[in-house]
């Protein structure tokens, strides 16, 4: 099988000299003292009459027919004055030359020294041109041709430079007459100059080569790997389309250099760069792939270890200086790696935010080992932590993805931009009023499939229960309104059999199982009910409740059995003695279980809440029992059902049992007594406390001899209060008697008479 990460790596690994044949430029410049023999010395910007001057005594340049050197003004029709003839002078003039001819030379991707001759002076007049035409070699080691073109106003005269496929026009007007413009191209080019519409164009001529031996430059021809790269490319996008695919995503092929978010684009490419740039663009389009130019950013931290040098036994700590520790990455716990800053070749920038990347997705997936970070800073160990080490690498980078996959690059972003991205394009489609099957349809289908495929990888679960529609509601809404119901069904199976539901979300799943065909809606029903423990069984009950609601589903009984058996069975292990993890039964699941009972069949309700009433032990009557019958007893469509009045009937005889009791204040200070602990010390706690007439008691022993005593005391509830005299040794544990239990009893007795009324509305 192909590793499409490294083979594409291989290929573009070779690129490394742009492949311009032609390049452009202006610079500020001391302009040189040039002088034309019979004329003196030109001013700038050049003067009309002195251009006549010129024209007086210039030459009409020829042009190589064949073998021969011709003059035909139907070819060329332009004025020169030989080498010979002119006088270019100023030692500043000489350091303006050097520079261009440096970025000339880099810019054309040539090595080493290269040198420029000065062969002629040429004036266009108006009506001026040269058409096109291929330079012949001058001088031994002479590969290319550079024209400065001197402050002199004029309209037209463009040069146009083909090389292959490709063709290039650039204007050289300066546009200060403080600078001057300059271009070079490779003699074996094509170009010609397009006709002067107006004034005189000045232009000195040098021819390029390069100094010393070695072979003359050519330009370079990349036509070979980019036809590797498409072939490669085109094989890529096959295998995306088989069903076992498990090739990259997307291509990423990072760059030398960084660039800033403002500054990354095509046109903004430079050397071997812009020669990557072209190459791609010509084989992703001949592949029908997409290529992107982004800004990567990988930040990664973990453990670090000492590798040993630069301390350590043997030297002197003093002298040491903390910076010298030498440490290196050990192990990566956490990495950040995305993609961001897009931009296309044609200059658009789509604002796609940022998209995560894979190492499988590098090319090569190795490619950050032999590259130095950026930014790298170690920290050593302190406390219980290990030494550890941050780093961050950022650099531009190339993308590049089959078109057809766009959609699920563009999902790797998240849900926080594809979900708003897919009910972008829902809200567009809907606008144009255009039927399913439409493109914006089959666009926003597709990024619907896409999300759910991803759904796992994608969502945040929520924490806790609340009343909020969350994500799962915005996605439900986006699909009904898309109308696939192959969607809503693929997304029920991924998000509700398994993601946790929230309350808030359970209106949007009533309304999506409604849309849904009723067979396979009563089957998710039972299998959300029956298997998506993650959602609380209160939240789970409230569904059913609000599914009962619905006149279309009838089948009902068999989810809430279920839910049923399992609350019950949940309830019975929360009170073994073997320690197993389960939700405590509360008011809200007996309140929204037994509602819905009532509405999907009275009397399963009735049956299960004779058994709830039947075990105290696990269903409380204070903390359970009683707040859901006063919720119960409110809700005006259910409060008159058998099963929700045996639950309050119940419930206010429990409360009205205990209202009766006898309640009076303590007539002495004996306190009743639950000690369970049968030592000396607990045996004289328990005396003090059946003594009607004392109400302190002290104990002097040693801190474990009062923690225990202090814990006898927790445990029985005994009416104490309790606090350490830290005078002297060993300390005292000093009690003294309350009349917490009875104080207890009032407020329970205000909360009972309270209740009760609530019951009996």
């Amino acid at each position: 099988m192909t590793n499409f990460s490294v083979e594409l790596a291989h290929i573009l690994d070779r690129i490394d000299r742009p492949d311009d044949f032609c390049t452009v430029g202006r610079t500020p410049a001391f302009l040189p003292s040039l002088t034309v023999e019979g004329v003196g010395r030109i001013a700038f910007p050049l003067p009309s009459d002195q251009a006549g001057q010129i024209v007086s005594l210039a030459d009409r340049a020829p042009f190589g027919r064949g073998e021969e050197t011709v003059v035909d003004t139907r070819i060329r029709k332009v004025w020169q004055v030989g080498a010979d003839r002119v006088r270019l002078e100023g030692d500043r003039w000489s350091e303006t030359l050097k520079e261009i001819v440096s970025r000339v030379a880099v810019d054309l991707g040539v090595d080493g020294p290269v040198v420029a001759d000065f062969y002629k002076l040429l004036l266009y007049d108006e009506g001026d041109f040269f058409l096109p035409h291929r330079d012949t070699e001058k001088s031994e080691g002479m590969f290319g041709t550079l024209i400065v073109l001197l402050p002199s106003a004029h309209q037209g005269g463009e040069l146009w430079v083909r090389h292959r496929d490709r063709e290039v026009r650039m204007s050289l007007s300066p546009e200060d007459p403080s600078e001057v413009a300059f271009a070079a191209f490779y003699a074996d080019c094509v170009h010609e100059i397009r006709p002067v519409t107006a004034g005189y164009r000045l232009a000195l001529v040098y021819n390029l080569r390069r100094a010393g031996k070695g072979r003359v430059p050519v330009p370079a021809d990349y036509s070979r790997e980019q036809t590797k790269v498409a072939n490669l490319l085109e094989e890529w996008s096959r295998a995306k389309r088989l069903p076992d695919d498990a090739s990259p995503e997307k291509l990423v092929y990072p760059l030398d250099h960084a660039y800033t978010p403002a500054g990354i684009s095509f046109d903004a490419l430079k050397g071997a760069d812009a020669a990557l740039a072209g190459l791609l663009t010509g084989a992703a389009a001949q592949a029908d792939c997409e290529l992107s130019l982004v800004l990567l950013t990988l930040e990664e931290s973990g453990s670090a270890v000492y590798s040993g040098n630069g301390g350590g036994w043997g030297y002197d700590d003093e002298e040491e200086d903390d910076d010298d520790m030498d440490f290196e990455p050990h192990e990566v716990f956490d990495r950040r790696a995305v993609l961001s800053g897009w931009s296309s070749a044609d200059g658009n920038r789509p604002g796609w935010g940022e998209i995560p990347f894979e190492a499988g997705e590098l090319c090569p997936p190795d490619v950050f080992e032999d590259i130095e970070a950026d930014d790298q800073s170690f920290r050593e160990a302190t406390g219980n932590e290990g030494a550890s080490f941050d780093r961050s690498y950022h650099r531009g980078a190339f993308v590049l993805w089959p078109r057809s996959r766009r959609l699920a690059v563009l999902n790797q972003a998240g849900l926080r931009t594809t979900l708003p991205a897919l009910e972008s394009r829902v809200r567009t489609w809907e606008k144009s009023g255009d039927g399913q099957r439409s493109a914006v349809w089959t666009e926003a289908d597709e990024r619907a499939r896409h999300l759910i495929r991803t759904w796992s990888r994608q969502r945040t679960l929520p924490f806790g229960d609340t009343n909020e529609p969350g994500d799962v509601t915005r996605v439900l809404d986006v699909l009904m309104r898309l109308g696939n119901p192959v969607r809503l069904e693929d997304f029920a199976e991924a998000a509700l059999l398994v993601d946790p539901l929230q309350a808030g979300d359970l209106p949007g799943v009533v309304r999506a199982l409604v849309r849904l065909d009723r067979r396979k809606s009563e089957t998710l029903i039972g299998q959300i009910v029956s298997r998506n423990l993650k959602t609380p069984a209160s939240v789970r009950a409230e569904l059913l409740e609000r599914l009962a609601g619905e006149s279309r589903f009838d089948g009902l009984e068999a989810a809430a059995g279920s839910l049923v058996d399992e609350v019950f069975e949940n309830a019975k292990s929360v009170e073994s003695p073997v320690f197993i993890f389960r939700p405590k039964p509360d008011a809200v699941l007996v309140e929204r279980l037994l509602t819905a009972l009532v509405k999907i069949e009275p009397s399963l309700a009735l049956r299960w809440s004779e058994n709830v009433l039947g075990d105290r032990r696990v269903w409380k009557m204070d903390g359970v029992l009683v707040p859901a019958a006063i919720r119960l007893s409110g809700r005006g469509d259910i409060r008159d059902s058998p099963a929700v009045r045996a639950l309050v009937t119940a419930c206010a005889d429990h409360l009205r049992e205990r209202i009766a009791r006898p309640l009076a204040p303590p007539s002495d200070w004996s306190r009743e007594t639950k000690l369970s602990c049968r030592c000396v010390h607990c045996q004289d706690l328990a005396t003090f406390l059946a003594d009607p007439i004392r109400q302190s008691w002290s104990l002097k022993a040693v801190e474990s001899v009062r923690a225990h005593v202090e814990e006898a005391i927790r445990r029985a509830g005994s009416d104490l209060d309790r606090s350490t005299d830290k005078t002297g040794r060993p300390y005292r544990l000093v009690c003294t008697k309350n009349q917490a239990s009875y104080d207890r009893r009032v407020r329970q007795r205000d909360r009972d008479l309270s209740d009760l009324a609530r019951l009996s509305p």
